[in-house]
């Protein structure tokens, strides 16, 4: 017996017809979920025309909404509905010595070794996770990474010989020259994470807003890294997007927030339709110089297994200091209440949105038996409502009905992002709209509008089929807009 359209719409990912589940990540696989991507307008290859650019990707219409979305969700989770959150867009290029003051310059580097008998280049750190994923590499020195590879006799991924290079450290960041001399003076270097930004501006933000300990500055921007990756599809690229929080805080009420903050980004990750069994935490086993506490959120991909999507970390007062001492600017706090002075801490909370989008892609892909004897399937993707790129696509039933069809669509767009689909049978029309995730079909049909010559009045309806159930109700036109609102969520 199927459930009807009554069912808990908040978390839609968990709802399946008896005796279709589900399928789980360990029997999806991550080619399918790139051939639809790229089908379907998700996600197309960096400048495809030209060859393409390794580790580059450009989202296309649909994942432009998705990531759009996901965007939303994060702002109102994070700066709307949180008191004393701000959020600042900052520059790109910076003054470089603010990646002086934060370490970058001189310390921020992956630790690259490369094999003798294919030329190729990897991290030695994902040499060894690729190769036991409980040995754990980030807890080593890069000493005890070569050794691990040498007693081990880990293989090179590309040609399968063991024979590499002495690891090195290779720094990470893109520098470029400001200016038409190309000297040591005119050196920037595109920013490899959003923090920075919110760092420098905590002195602003704390005058021109008037706020108080604890607050917080978020920021969603570009980073750019230039790192050896693996080529795993937008979970590792060398530009990529990030959703950081950073949150002011007293010295001795930092870990209490660094908990707080580990949890309350899970629970946005569940909201947004991530199960809790494809969750974990992985607390840091060796951490950075500056850091109190480090923990990562974790999601279970198809074929590349646990990766992370959100790091949270008490970062002391490193960054303050810092740059306090770099910029001779003071970055101190007078404290309303005791008139103590101190530099305040920071727990940063950072989500990578192309990781992030990537995840709910995976988590949202299925295949359906609907038909056992006929072999039929249908692809699905059991995106959350408010998240889908397209919250309903209208179907006129027939090509005649097309102006009425065309006149509701008009009227929804007002409202809600909706597709308008005329072309095939109304089955294979349900079939696409399935595919990338719209949740609803709005289908006009000739009750519709009635027929006068035969004296058939119109209904002013439409019938509403779910994607989740495949159930159909109908719905008066004049309601549809509030059905669709409630439905859809937010």
């Amino acid at each position: 017996m199927r459930a009807g359209l009554d069912r808990d719409k908040t978390d839609p990912t968990k709802y399946r017809q008896e005796g279709n589940p589900l399928m789980n990540n360990t029997e999806k696989t991550m080619d399918k979920i790139v051939a639809l991507c790229k089908n379907r307008g998700f996600i197309f290859a960096g400048s495809e025309i030209y060859g393409g650019l390794a580790n580059t990707w450009d989202y296309g219409p649909l994942g432009a909404r998705l990531k759009n979305n996901v965007k939303d969700a994060w702002r109102k989770r994070f700066i709307q509905e949180r008191h004393n959150s701000f959020e600042v867009d900052a520059d790109i290029l910076m003054n470089p010595r603010v990646w002086e003051a934060s370490g970058h310059v001189g310390s921020f580097s992956d630790p690259l070794l490369d094999c003798k008998e294919c030329k190729m280049r990897f991290r030695a750190d994902n040499l060894i996770d690729e190769f036991d994923p409980e040995a754990h590499a980030d807890g080593m020195t890069k000493e005890e990474m070569f050794d691990y590879i040498k007693a081990h006799s880990v293989p090179c991924p590309n040609c399968g010989k063991h024979n590499f290079t002495d690891i090195r450290e290779f720094n990470l960041m893109f520098q470029t020259y400001r200016g038409v001399t190309n000297d040591a003076k005119s050196v920037i270097y595109l920013r490899p994470e959003n923090a920075q930004g919110e760092y420098v501006n905590y002195p602003n933000v704390l005058r021109s807003m008037r706020a108080k300990l604890p607050f917080s500055i978020g920021q969603i921007g570009k980073a750019f890294r230039n790192e050896i990756t693996p080529g795993n599809f937008t979970f590792r690229t060398i530009e990529f997007e990030q959703m950081e929080f950073q949150t002011f805080c007293k010295p001795g009420d930092d870990l209490e927030l660094y908990e707080y903050f580990k949890n309350y980004g899970r629970q946005f990750y569940e909201d947004l339709g991530l199960p809790a069994e494809n969750l974990r935490f992985h607390d840091h086993e060796k951490l950075a110089h500056y850091a109190k506490a480090a923990c990562d959120i974790e999601f279970l991909f198809p074929t590349l297994g646990w990766g992370e999507i959100n790091g949270t970390h008490d970062r002391t007062d490193f960054d303050l200091t810092r740059h306090q001492e770099y910029s001779g600017q003071k970055m101190d706090y007078l404290d309303p209440y005791t008139n103590e002075r101190y530099i305040p801490y920071i727990v940063e909370s950072t989500y990578g949105l192309d990781r992030t989008v990537l995840a709910l892609l995976c988590q949202a892909y299925d295949e359906e038996l609907v038909d056992a004897e006929k072999n039929d399937v249908r692809v699905v993707l059991h995106l959350k409502p408010s998240i889908a790129p397209i919250k309903a696509s209208i179907l006129p039933l027939s090509k005649k009905l097309g102006d009425k069809a065309m006149e509701l669509r008009d009227e929804l767009a007002k409202f809600f992002m909706v597709d308008y689909d005329d072309t095939g049978s109304i089955g294979k029309r349900y079939r696409r709209a399935d595919e990338i995730g719209t949740p609803y079909c709005v289908t006009v049909d000739f009750d519709t509008v009635g027929d006068p010559e035969k004296g058939i009045e119109p209904d002013n309806a439409v019938t509403i089929r779910d994607r989740d159930t495949m159930e159909q109700v109908r719905v008066p036109i004049s309601e549809l807009r509030a059905w669709l609102a409630e439905h859809i969520g937010g």
